[in-house]
């Protein structure tokens, strides 16, 4: 997923960033400007797969939680910068997405549960969302790096694909890796039977 900054003279509030949203793709708030969001065929294939994962999950367990691509969320930076974020996958608690049906997609309360996959601007991923969304109270946290392409602090050495799922705890993100055939263990999913093999397969 790469991002491309438009044209913008003034830093936007995230308010302003709704009004101004182009209806032509996804777009995300970065430092006051508007920056699209562009992915490869196989990222997306990715996000879907997780999605359609979550999805059987919730529908399974009969679980009040909706699962989706297309919720905007709006973070702080540690300078109290107002950012808007569009996680790849998002689960959200049901109670909270219904509160307010009239509103737009974007929610200011934290996620249950969001998802990145990884591209060429991992840093984003790694260290600015990661810190944005402990800040914010998202209780997971799944970084999902299929092409290895964070750096060897992360991935070790050599770089292996991994998936790092985040669980928020006394408001601190604890971190636990997981690679090959391991399977994920989500705090939310208890019950999800998935690899990190599975993922890489699709």
């Amino acid at each position: 997923m790469s991002f491309t900054p438009t044209q913008s003279k003034q830093k936007l509030t995230f308010e302003q960033f709704l009004q101004q949203y182009p209806d032509d793709g996804r777009y995300e708030l970065v430092d006051g400007e508007i920056v699209r969001i562009l992915a490869t065929r196989q990222h997306d294939d990715i996000a879907d797969f997780i999605t359609k994962r979550f999805d059987r999950e919730v529908d399974r367990l009969n679980l009040n939680y909706k699962v989706s691509g297309r919720i905007m969320i709006t973070t702080l930076t540690k300078n109290g910068k107002e950012q808007g974020r569009f996680p790849d996958v998002s689960v959200v608690n049901l109670d909270v997405w219904r509160a307010n049906r009239s509103a737009y997609s974007a929610l200011r309360e934290p996620l249950q549960l969001a998802v990145e996959v990884v591209s060429t601007n991992w840093e984003d991923d790694y260290i600015d969302k990661l810190d944005e969304y402990q800040r914010l109270g998202i209780f997971e946290y799944w970084i999902v790096d299929y092409l290895a392409i964070g750096s060897r602090d992360y991935l070790g050495n050599p770089k292996i694909p991994t998936i790092f799922v985040y669980q928020l705890n006394e408001r601190v993100y604890q971190v636990t890796a997981f690679r090959g055939s391991d399977r994920i263990v989500s705090p939310t999913f208890p019950e999800l039977e998935l690899t990190v093999d599975e993922i890489l397969g699709v």
